[in-house]
């Protein structure tokens, strides 16, 4: 079993998300011990988003922006979909809440996870087919 960071790039759905991890200089934060709770968007929820929006976030001067959008994806603990489920929101480690919506599947913040429990050494990841944004 792997690390978060090593899980993704062993995917192979999760190229723009490295990438962008890599950007904002949060590697060793999603290697550490953790445990963290990733709602990863796949390579595909990324080209959803406007063609200069991804480019535009990893220039160097919008660090700090792509930081936020990032952690803003992760929740502190090991939140497995068993958990979500029973959950209405969560606390980005961003900081502010991501809303978890469970009437028609599970949705959050208006994504839709479409697999569940990627069991980490630190922490979980969920595939979600939208990128999230704080407010």
């Amino acid at each position: 079993m792997n690390d978060i960071v090593d899980t993704a790039v062993a995917a192979g759905a999760f190229k723009t998300l490295v990438a962008a991890v890599q950007a904002a200089g949060l590697v060793d934060t999603l290697k550490s011990t953790g445990p963290f709770t990733v709602f990863a968007p796949t390579d595909e929820a990324f080209a959803k988003l406007p063609a200069d929006a991804v480019a535009d976030l990893l220039k160097p001067e919008n660090k700090a922006k792509l930081q936020g959008v990032l952690t803003y994806h992760v929740v502190a603990g090991k939140v497995l979909a068993a958990d979500v489920v029973k959950l209405k929101s969560a606390k980005s480690l961003q900081g502010q809440e991501i809303t978890i919506d469970t009437t028609a599947g599970v949705k959050v913040d208006g994504a839709t996870v479409v697999k569940t429990d990627i069991l980490c050494t630190n922490g979980v990841i969920h595939i979600i087919d939208s990128v999230i944004s704080p407010k």
